[in-house]
């Protein structure tokens, strides 16, 4: 199958791409797989392994990393490779099917209160199971560490028996709120919708798990809802220029999406999508409805996006403002090319290692640090060659 990309364009003219008519008065023109980028001459050094089900990377100020493992443990991990032992303190987690200890974030006041947050699938009794957000202190001591005061500041509701798609990123804002994503459950999908649960929403909240101020507010919308209509969003930054969100979800078979999340914005899951269900069937209306969103660009064949990271770094600099995603089933990194808010270009990186690309984060030397997604996870470092 030729795999395709699609982008956002100003064309308000039919289009014909890869046999596929588009009616005129939409101003979205289908688009074969964006021109390629240039190659990059990367080299890629294993920084550790052994980790069991990586999800979540965060930088320490001393250089160290902070790794969230699914199964339920935070590690430490050393630049050559030394991993701590489990950190205590972390609550139990539902570690079934994709859920687990998910995402991890230091406050920024981290330096002066040791505070982070992390998101995990919780259990709640029955079989049940949603995301959570936790608070905690970490405290170091030597080699040793420990979460303490763990207090858990978000419940998502309802809680339902699934084992998929719980989100789930945390991304602080310049005001100190946090945004999370949350998965539409799998078999609650038609929830993302509703705007008074937290069912496949990007929610707002502060730090002490309330609804920031500024949020949305809308007619019947719970007050942390930020925006509506998302399918499982796995990865989540904030632009360094303005400031503004930035996410990609999973689709269902095709139909991936980078979004620019807008406050009180309908996204259109499962109402519109460029995917289709696993049996080849159309997922709601098509690919358009009034009053929702389009993506920025999305991709078909899906790649399972995960991780997310704008490239700000002097290290590579032919890099700097280009967007990573990672990619879970299309075992990949792609470098989205950016200009004027659009992708131009797209690079295919990592694609000969194999390897179920889970989390990316820019490190303070300005090389781009990976999480492989195995029971031998691993943290990979890119760098100029």
């Amino acid at each position: 199958m030729l795999r395709k990309r699609f982008k956002q364009t100003p064309a308000i003219t039919l289009v014909i791409a890869a046999g596929v008519g588009i009616a005129p008065a939409t101003s979205w023109a289908l688009i074969a797989q964006a021109p390629p980028a240039p190659s990059s001459d990367i080299k890629v050094e294993t920084v550790a392994s052994g980790l069991a089900e990586p999800w979540g990377l965060q930088f320490l100020p001393d250089g160290r990393m902070l790794v969230t493992e699914r199964p339920g443990t935070i590690r430490i991990v050393t630049m050559d490779g030394n991993k701590s032992q489990p950190i205590g303190g972390v609550p139990k987690v539902h570690a079934q099917g994709q859920g687990g200890l998910l995402d991890i974030r230091l406050a920024p006041d981290f330096d002066n209160s040791g505070t982070l947050f992390f998101s995990f699938a919780e259990p709640r009794g029955g079989g049940k199971s949603a995301t959570s957000v936790g608070r905690a202190k970490l405290v170091l001591d030597g080699d040793e560490a420990a979460l303490k005061d763990v207090e858990i500041i978000y419940r998502q509701q309802p809680a339902v028996r699934s084992g998929r798609h719980f989100g789930s990123r945390i991304v602080i804002d310049d005001t100190g709120a946090l945004f999370v994503t949350t998965g539409d459950r799998g078999n609650q999908s038609a929830k993302a919708q509703d705007a008074g649960v937290s069912i496949g929403k990007i929610l707002r909240i502060t730090t002490d798990g309330v609804a920031a101020p500024g949020n949305p507010n809308l007619p019947g919308w719970a007050p942390e809802v930020w925006s509506i209509g998302h399918r499982n969003i796995q990865g989540a930054v904030l632009s360094p220029q303005t400031g503004e969100l930035w996410t990609v979800e999973h689709g269902a078979q095709g139909g991936d999406e980078l979004n620019k999340p807008q406050k009180g914005r309908n996204y259109g899951w499962p109402t519109i999508s460029y995917g289709r269900h696993y049996s080849g069937g159309k997922i709601g209306i098509g690919t358009h409805k009034a009053g929702m969103e389009q993506p920025v660009y999305y991709w078909d064949p899906s790649i399972a996006t995960s991780g997310l990271e704008i490239y700000t770094g002097d290290l590579i600099p032919e890099w700097k403002g280009s967007i990573l995603v990672g990619g879970l089933a299309g075992a990949q990194l792609s470098r989205l090319v950016m200009e004027n808010g659009k992708v131009a270009q797209e690079e295919e990186l990592l694609s000969d290692q194999g390897d179920r690309i889970r989390d990316i984060r820019q490190g303070p030397d300005g090389a781009v640090y990976v999480l492989t997604d195995d029971n031998d996870g691993k943290i990979l470092r890119l760098s100029p060659r």
